[in-house]
């Protein structure tokens, strides 16, 4: 590939730098936000009345957060962080914080956020300093494994890390009911994206180098993966046909004990 001036480009670097920029999450409504506040850059907020929900009571040991473990707090002064509390976000894209009242962040990134947030804590604190996250990101993760909800840890969650906490290609941790006998294709997995309307489809190849190196195997929250079933049309087949088997082989061997009784 070469640009205007006729310079190669070269296309795996734009191909990642294109993508991290994708990635970075944009608020949506019903996103549930932790937002922690510091003053001075980074001292503890204390709160002698408890007013507060990310505010720390004088005197009391941190709170922990309610969704993830909190980190261990090391000292009582300046640069130890306040515990994180969550807000969500409404279905008109604002958020309800103490203090500051109701403020629109759908639409700005998790940065943007923060600028904003610290922007209108300064109003009350010294230099503010504010961190925001969102605690319930996922994915979902269809076909092999019947359906699994893969909550993102972090975000720079790829593929195969999902498709391990799914059970893998043969989806042997999913749907609740044990591995899927034909087990699914390396060769044909879909990350579909975007508005499911007029998703964006992707089809990954994991059963070569080559496949793998192509695609773009970063996932992004509320992605949808899908893992396309081996089809076996015999193995199907018999599967379909063993209910009916198991019943007539019940009715048969419940007619030859009975005519065996009646001839005694």
């Amino acid at each position: 590939m070469t640009d205007e001036q006729g310079r190669q480009i070269d296309s795996t670097k734009l191909r990642v730098a294109v993508n991290r920029t994708e990635r970075n999450y944009v608020i949506q409504a019903n996103d549930i936000l932790e937002v922690r506040v510091n003053t001075n850059r980074g001292e503890r907020i204390l709160d002698p009345n408890g007013e507060l929900q990310f505010g720390q009571p004088t005197g009391s040991t941190p709170a922990r957060s309610t969704t993830r473990p909190a980190s261990r707090n090391i000292g009582q002064g300046a640069g130890a962080a306040t515990a994180g509390s969550e807000f969500l976000v409404q279905a008109d894209g604002t958020v309800t914080l103490p203090q500051v009242g109701r403020i629109k962040l759908s639409g700005l990134s998790l940065l943007q956020a923060d600028s904003v947030l610290a922007g209108r804590f300064s109003e009350y604190y010294i230099q503010p300093f504010v961190t925001t996250r969102v605690n319930n990101n996922r994915v979902i993760v269809l076909g092999v494994s019947g359906g699994q909800v893969i909550p993102l840890a972090n975000d720079n969650m790829n593929l195969l890390e999902v498709l391990a906490l799914a059970g893998g290609i043969d989806g042997a941790a999913g749907g609740g009911g044990g591995p899927n006998r034909n087990g699914g294709r390396a060769d044909n997995i879909r990350i579909i994206r975007g508005d499911l309307k007029n998703p964006r489809v992707q089809q990954v190849d994991l059963s070569t180098l080559n496949g793998m190196r192509r695609a773009n195997l970063q996932v992004e929250p509320n992605d949808v993966i899908y893992i396309e079933p081996i089809r076996r049309p015999l193995i199907d087949a018999l599967n379909e046909a063993s209910p009916l088997v198991s019943v007539a082989s019940l009715l048969l061997t419940t007619g030859y004990l009975l005519i065996n009784l009646f001839r005694q």
